[in-house]
């Protein structure tokens, strides 16, 4: 998280530009595919258009004849992107980002959007699948492990919701210091499944105890009313900002230090990592806070452990694989037992390297697949649905 994924994908794209082909960013939400245009749109010599559910009338028109004449060589935007409407003259590269936000299939229409496009996924946590398909090498992988110099880890702790008085106290020990804070909630609406406490139910109680200095934002809210909220809390006109999940990704608030998460239980290990990164964009201290159930089951405070003890994105990531199973290569889960008989991932990791070494080797002597060997191999190709297998394994 903040590590410069965004400024490597534009400058991937740019050279996709210059040689006079098109590339698409793909972004998981309005708001921050809007972020994404502004910032690529500021720096790019080249038109950048952008492309979302919200785009109509003859802006619209106007794009998608663009993209198919190649007179837009660079484009940002949301699912609409792959819309069926939507044609490209020669899209050479397409860049997901927040790769944990989009489905297999979503990646694979985006990806076939062109002859022969190349596919940039780019996340802070990558999930199971991706962490399998690295192992079997279907996948490569660049890491950013630096962040800007000055900034400072931030520090994870947990805490029972028993303790909501305690943390209330220390929010408003913070604010006299200065501090910006994110209190994000799993849900819009009370749930009679699900008992936990409602953004907007929270965002009253706050904004009785602190006033106007408390902010909210939600998916079900008008985008404009949204986005001004989400404006006064870049601008520091309001100190504190109630939200769900629509600051996962997107926000840059260098001022905010403190990040309060309501039933942390409930999300997955992804979004904790991402909703923490909104924290500690800045050179000073910063603080993630975790409020869970009292009455935690085993998988839920493993899962909180990691992230209390870790910060690195790839380590949780690999956490995350260890616990919830790598999902299936030649199928679209995400996570899960990849349904090996004999194998296991990540036991035998030692060995799927070995598998990867001998099948490069067979493609170098054999591409074909005419020796005794090969044929065997096109045996098991046939069985696994070989055009589809690797259809699904391009899409990351």
């Amino acid at each position: 998280v903040g590590s410069g994924k965004t400024l490597v994908a534009l400058l991937a794209m740019l050279r996709a530009g210059e040689a006079s082909a098109q590339a698409a960013l793909m972004a998981p939400t309005e708001l921050l595919a809007k972020q994404h245009h502004r910032t690529l749109a500021r720096l790019c010599p080249v038109p950048v258009a952008l492309l979302t559910g919200a785009v109509k009338g003859t802006a619209r028109a106007h794009t998608l004849r663009g993209l198919g004449d190649g007179s837009i060589p660079l484009v940002v935007g949301t699912h609409a992107l792959f819309q069926e409407a939507v044609t490209y003259k020669d899209l050479a590269l397409a860049v997901i980002d927040e790769q944990h936000r989009f489905g297999v299939h979503h990646r694979l229409l985006m990806g076939g959007k062109g002859e022969r496009t190349d596919v940039l996924v780019m996340t802070a946590t990558p999930i199971p699948r991706t962490l399998l398909l690295t192992q079997w090498g279907e996948m490569d992988v660049s890491r950013l492990a630096e962040k800007p110099p000055g900034r400072q880890p931030v520090r994870t702790t947990l805490h029972s919701m028993g303790t909501l008085d305690d943390v209330l106290a220390a929010t408003e020990r913070k604010l006299e210091q200065g501090a910006q804070i994110y209190w994000v909630c799993p849900l819009v609406a009370e749930s009679e499944l699900l008992d936990i406490a409602a953004a907007e139910a929270r965002f009253a109680e706050l904004r009785a105890r602190f006033g106007a200095k408390v902010g909210l934002a939600h998916g079900r809210q008008d985008a404009s009313l949204r986005d001004s909220t989400l404006a006064d809390f870049i601008a520091g006109r309001t100190r504190i900002l109630v939200a769900t999940t629509v600051v996962e990704v997107g926000v840059d608030v260098p001022h905010a230090t403190v990040m309060v998460i309501e039933h942390a239980e409930r999300f997955g290990l992804a979004q904790l990592h991402q909703l923490r990164g909104r924290v500690g964009r800045g050179e000073q201290a910063s603080f993630c806070l975790l409020l869970h159930e009292d009455g935690l089951n085993d998988s839920a405070r493993r899962r909180l452990t990691v992230l209390r003890d870790i910060e690195d994105g790839f380590a949780i990531a690999d956490a995350d694989f260890r616990l919830r199973g790598g999902g299936e290569i030649l199928g679209t889960k995400q996570s899960g037992l990849p349904g090996l008989r004999l194998a296991d991932s990540v036991e035998h990791e030692d060995l799927l390297q070995i598998a990867y070494r001998d099948a490069a080797l067979l493609t170098e002597r054999d591409q074909e697949l005419f020796s005794e060997r090969g044929r065997a191999v096109r045996v098991l190709l046939r069985l696994f649905g070989r055009r589809e297998a690797a259809r699904t394994l391009l899409a990351g």
